[in-house]
């Protein structure tokens, strides 16, 4: 992200996605096919885009989540995102994740050595999945900055900024934080997308 860049919010009604997607009239987010299909609308809605942006996965309306289409959808476009040779520049945040949720999102994502910035229902938000206590600590306090440099982070942490450097680095390796390059401003996904309403 350099200083001319901007990111775009982006936000998808999970619920309303798999209605439009498999022509189901329940919330339920089940099977590979289902999740396949919400993908591949994610991804094309992505690319259309042609903006740094942060995907909101809005599961609010979910009724059911299985491991399947979690699997599918959620962990397959973290995996795709985090490669070198991904097609955008993507990132992605949970919203409305509740408990009838979590434990499917959990699994297919310590399955993957995966972790997504979610917003959990009467929690907040909260680092799901795979991290070390290191990315942990430094998410946790980006997230309560919204935006500082590697100086601001490690003196939360009681490290060098060149160490919470490499740390916030690796946070926007794995698309939990963003980076603008030009300035060393880390900024936590939640502070570059509306609050939810």
């Amino acid at each position: 992200m350099n200083g001319s860049e901007r990111v775009v919010p982006l936000r998808f009604d999970l619920s309303e996605l798999v209605r439009r997607s498999v022509a189901s009239l329940y919330s339920h987010l089940v099977t590979r096919p289902t999740g396949r299909a919400l993908r591949i609308g994610i991804e094309s809605q992505i690319a259309e885009l042609g903006a740094i942006c942060v995907s909101i996965l809005d599961f609010t309306q979910v009724v059911v989540l299985d491991y399947s289409c979690a699997d599918e959808t959620v962990a397959k476009l973290l995996m795709r995102y985090q490669q070198p040779d991904r097609p955008a520049e993507a990132y992605f945040i949970a919203r409305g994740v509740a408990d009838r949720h979590r434990d499917a999102l959990e699994a297919v994502l310590e399955r993957h050595g995966l972790a997504l910035a979610a917003d959990v229902c009467d929690v907040g938000p909260v680092l799901l999945g795979t991290a070390s206590p290191a990315e942990r600590e430094a998410w946790a306090v980006l997230e309560t900055l919204v935006r500082a440099d590697a100086a601001g982070v490690a003196g939360a942490l009681g490290a060098s900024p060149r160490e919470a450097g490499v740390v916030l680095d690796r946070l926007v390796e794995r698309r939990l934080a963003v980076k603008q390059e030009s300035s060393g401003v880390y900024y936590a996904l939640s502070g570059l997308v509306a609050p939810a309403p």
